[in-house]
């Protein structure tokens, strides 16, 4: 994507100075670019336009980046051809996005060691990220995310797995060394000591991690359970334990005394820790290994007592709905034993199968993993209430609270560089908060009663699109006689010909398989005359859609900043058009900013897990995509979000956009396409509008 250069003439060093000051200019790390300019000025000219373009592009970032490239851009314009330059490129923004900028500096600054690397063998994460994520989903019980980052650790649901790996002696070993990276970390949720239930790892710890000798011990730690672990995968998976070793090579001498007692099968977290004292009483630092991942703890116990409290209060709650155990009755105090049995690991309690929802199923296998079996908490009643896990977990009461761990993650698209940010945004799922009930039913009432005759056209343009049952002729069967048939049939006896057997008609009823998303826009700047707009609408729209028969929901999307992007559930797919979906409606409320893509991602994957033949994605929204900072307003986040568009087209979702911006015109062709959005001079066309889109959309 590097910008052509309108001639072969060589920039000269007073024009390399002026473009360099308009990228570099606008943040207190600006330094002249008059020494930059001398060191670029003997470069060609389409080596000159690529460094000023990633110069460029960079500063957007970080200033102070955009810097260390162009200062290093002669150097690394000998080194790396096209193609290696932009990498190189991309891979310092992509550190600067998850280590800092501080990691990236460094890439750059050593563009000798990222050119023999790239000479080399060396592998990227990008490169064996959708194949590992696939491997660690067979191997594990439970979700388990991967991530890159600046060294392999877990805090037990996160692999981190390093940027590049470049230790081997060739790109397949590589590979390898990242898969075999990725088992150690899988067997370190696996068989771990996060949850043993013998030892209290942090209180084991605790005389070194307050120490300075905490790095020593958490790096013989780690290589003795390495070693633990190591046999236990061999014990169970033995090709992979094959592997393992094959990539890991002979023991150092100072682990191999250890090696018999952590690999009997019988060694524990126990163990690591008794030889752990002996190791530390010497001044040697743990041997290197290949694959070692690195260990810790804190992160990882505090990661799993959210996970242990969250499944608990799941699964507690699904047996007390399944036992009807009330707010703490007899029935709840029956339960003895719970258990898996079989190879499929089914929940049984008191020897007998629970068909349990897949929400408590999973919260259950996690639990057997984190903890080796059911505990008897998960026997006291949760209280009275519906199923509904997702509204009862601890760090459901405030979205976006650092304390919270996202619902998900999602790539952003980065048109300066072409590429991906990796889990750049943080989404928060959450209801849509309720108003009062009279004030909800008051808001409801007032709608319908205002609207009545148009939600009365609505409901019968509607029931128009179910059509009607088709009569299928000349049938085998069917509930009456086809006249024409009989008549045919006769005609042919008295030919001599041998009549046909398909004499009846059957009916046959239309079946539509659809379904469709609508995504409001909460931003704050629907404030006023917008939003109450959008309320109607969606009640009309209800009013309407539930003669027709669809499957059908309601997002609201707003947010501040990329690690803020909440989506409010308004009506989720298979709910009715309940009092508590209405009161949902009228509770919808202008909140922060519009950082759409991430919000058309998320979206998109529900749609997805809808069984129709056509899904439907209806925005609702009053502007362009903006949020908090510079960022994201303008292009950016144009880019972005028509990129998440063609994502959505891509998988067989259609898209379509009505907004009050009257300036939409500017840019929705950009991001939709000329035919898949519709401008609005008067808000209050918005309810029939909404309504004439949707049966065109249908159709």
């Amino acid at each position: 994507m590097t910008s052509s250069a309108p001639s072969s003439r060589k920039l000269s060093a007073a024009e390399l100075q002026t473009r360099l000051d308009q990228a570099l200019f606008a943040s207190p790390s600006y330094r002249s670019a008059r020494g930059l300019s001398a060191t670029l000025e003997a470069l060609p000219r389409a080596r000159q336009e690529q460094v000023l373009h990633w110069a460029a592009v960079s500063a957007e970032s970080s200033a102070e980046l955009g810097y260390q490239l162009a200062a290093r851009g002669a150097a690394a314009a000998v080194l790396l051809d096209h193609g290696a330059f932009e990498d190189w490129a991309l891979a310092a923004l992509e550190i600067c996005d998850v280590q800092g900028l501080a990691a990236a500096v460094k890439l750059l600054q050593d563009v000798a060691r990222f050119a023999a690397r790239r000479g080399g063998h060396g592998v990227a994460y990008a490169e064996v990220e959708a194949r590992l994520a696939r491997f660690i989903q067979g191997l594990a019980g439970r979700p388990l995310q991967l991530a890159p980052g600046a060294r392999a650790w877990t805090d037990s649901e996160t692999i981190i797995l390093p940027t590049q790996v470049d230790d081997q002696a060739d790109s397949a070993a590589n590979r390898r060394l990242y898969k075999v990276l990725a088992a150690m970390l899988w067997a370190q949720t696996r068989y771990g000591g996060f949850g043993s239930a013998a030892v209290d790892l942090a209180a084991a710890l605790a005389p070194w991690l307050q120490s300075p000798l905490r790095e020593r011990a958490l790096g013989w730690l780690a290589a003795l359970e390495t070693v633990r672990l190591e046999a236990q995968i061999a014990r169970e998976l033995p090709g992979l334990g094959a592997e393992i070793a094959a990539v890991r090579g002979a023991w150092p001498p100072a682990l191999q005394p250890m090696v018999a007692r952590l690999s009997a099968p019988g060694a524990t977290l126990a163990d690591s820790l008794a030889l752990l004292a002996d190791c530390l009483a010497g001044d040697g630092d743990a041997p290197p290994l290949p694959h070692v991942p690195a260990i810790d703890p804190e992160a990882a116990l505090a990661r799993r007592a959210e996970r242990i409290a969250r499944d608990m209060e799941v699964l507690r709650r699904a047996l007390n709905v399944m036992k009807g155990s009330g707010s703490g009755g007899e029935a709840g105090r029956s339960m003895t034993r719970l258990e898996a049995r079989g190879a499929g690991g089914e929940i049984c309690l008191d020897g007998e199968n629970l068909d349990l929802p897949a929400e408590a199923q999973a919260a259950a296998h996690s639990l057997l993993q984190d903890l080796g079996e059911l505990p008897p908490e998960c026997l006291r009643p949760a209280g009275p209430g519906s199923w509904q896990p997702e509204a009862t977990t601890a760090s459901s009461e405030t979205a976006g609270d650092e304390d919270r761990p996202a619902d998900a993650r999602y790539d952003e698209w980065d048109y300066r560089r072409n590429s991906y940010r990796r889990d750049w945004c943080q989404l928060y799922e959450m209801d849509c908060g309720a108003g009062e009930p009279g004030e909800t039913s008051d808001y409801v009432s007032e709608v319908r009663r205002r609207h009545r005759g148009l939600i009365r056209q609505l409901r019968r343009r509607f029931e128009m699109l179910r059509g009607e049952d088709r009569i299928l002729g000349r049938q085998s069967e069917g509930e009456e006689i086809d006249l024409d048939a009989a008549v045919d049939a006769i005609a042919d006896r008295k030919s001599g010909v041998e009549p046909s057997r398909n004499l009846f008609r059957r009916r046959v009823r239309n079946q539509r398989s659809l379904a469709a998303m609508f995504m409001v826009d909460m931003s704050g700047s629907t404030k006023g005359w917008v939003n109450d707009a959008e309320r109607e609408a969606l009640v009309l729209l209800c009013e309407a859609l539930e003669a027709l028969g669809d499957a059908y929901a309601i997002y609201g999307f707003s947010g501040m900043t990329r690690r803020r992007c909440e989506i409010y559930r308004i009506k989720r797919f298979g709910e009715r058009y309940s009092a508590e979906v209405r009161a949902r409606i009228a509770a919808v409320a202008a909140k922060d900013y519009t950082r759409m893509g991430v919000a058309v991602r998320h979206l998109t994957q529900l749609l997805l897990a809808q069984p129709a033949r056509h899904r439907l994605l209806v925005t609702l929204s009053d502007g362009r995509p903006d949020d908090y900072g510079d960022e994201y307003r303008g292009h950016y986040g144009i880019e972005d979000t028509r990129r998440a568009l063609q994502e959505a087209h891509q998988q067989g979702v259609r898209s379509f956009c009505i907004t009050i911006d009257r300036h939409g015109a500017d840019y929705l062709a950009h991001m939709y396409g000329s035919a898949r959005y519709t401008v609005l001079d008067d808000v209050r066309q918005l309810p029939l509008k909404l309504g004439d889109i949707y049966q065109r959309l249908s159709s």
